[in-house]
């Protein structure tokens, strides 16, 4: 019963399928096939029972699979970490995240990366983007906003900020010297995230004024945008401490006082366990853990 076999286990019991498995393990099906035959016959029980639109683990295989837990995955990256300390890391680490995070908080601190010989490739996009380029391999590690629930993925929680109602010092002025701020909020423009406007309704929730649905003014994913919108005096919007410490302390912008409490926004780093098998990736991953975790 080797490594390899069990890691093709794994895979097959998180994918549920071994086409999707050889994919993601980079081997051919029939290999897959041929380790989970071996590990059958090693076990003396059928691990899944095969279907047309893939496989369903057998009571055996789910019994395994907590044994192992995340065992496993422990050991790969430890073995991978090993191996990066040899001084050969080239190759291009695929990172993707949000577009104002990665540019305002992470690219700043991925020299020393860099100079070890390391070659990284930033991509932006959102939740969705990210889950669907772990899965198919498309990205090595990711930073999120948002929490991925999936089994095939794994995650863990990096860094915080405090999330505040910020608009320019006129529109601020007018919305606070409102009778009713709940009202005032839903006349006034409101630049959000995306459609689904999280974290507007989420600083909204938290300071118990949220009324009916809001139609944004302008939806952009890189919130840098709509900062240089609520600059021009239009509109107000909900941004993290990072986007907006500085123009707080300048008075380009001015918060809105919460009533109750300024929701935290989080940031996970997300990966496929398959990933940290490349040496690069394990050093990689620990090095934007640390930096994250350290973030002002």
């Amino acid at each position: 019963m080797s490594l390899l076999q069990l890691r093709t286990f794994v895979e097959v019991y998180r994918q549920r399928s071994l086409s999707s498995a050889a994919r993601v393990l980079g081997l051919t099906q029939p290999a897959v096939s041929q380790h989970i035959a071996a590990l059958e016959a090693a076990i003396g029980k059928p691990l899944f029972e095969r279907h047309a639109r893939g496989v369903e683990p057998t009571a055996t295989a789910s019994e395994l699979a907590a044994s192992l837990g995340d065992r496993l995955e422990t050991a790969e990256a430890a073995l991978a970490q090993v191996r990066a300390r040899s001084p050969d890391l080239t190759g291009m680490v695929r990172i993707m995240g949000h577009g104002d995070f990665m540019a305002e908080l992470v690219v700043p601190r991925l020299l020393p990366l860099l100079q070890s010989g390391m070659r990284v490739r930033l991509v932006t996009g959102d939740r969705e983007d990210i889950r669907s380029a772990l899965l198919s391999n498309e990205c090595d590690l990711a930073v999120s906003a948002y929490p991925l629930i999936d089994r095939r993925l794994r995650s863990e929680l990096v860094h915080e900020e405090k999330l505040h109602a910020v608009a320019a010092p006129q529109v601020a002025a007018r919305l606070c010297a409102a009778p009713d701020l709940a009202d005032a909020l839903e006349h006034e423009p409101v630049l959000a995230y995306d459609f689904e406007q999280q974290l507007v309704d989420e600083w909204l929730t938290t300071n118990r004024l949220a009324r009916g649905p809001l139609q944004a003014a302008m939806i952009g994913q890189d919130l840098r945008s709509l900062r240089r919108l609520l600059a021009r005096g239009f509109g107000w919007s909900t941004l993290p401490d990072y986007l907006c410490r500085e123009q707080l302390a300048s008075g380009e912008l001015v918060e809105i006082p919460a009533p109750v409490a300024c929701p935290t926004n989080r940031y996970y780093l997300v990966w496929s366990p398959a990933a940290l098998r490349e040496p690069r990736v394990a050093v990689a991953r620990k090095a934007l853990r640390a930096l994250l975790e350290t973030l002002g």
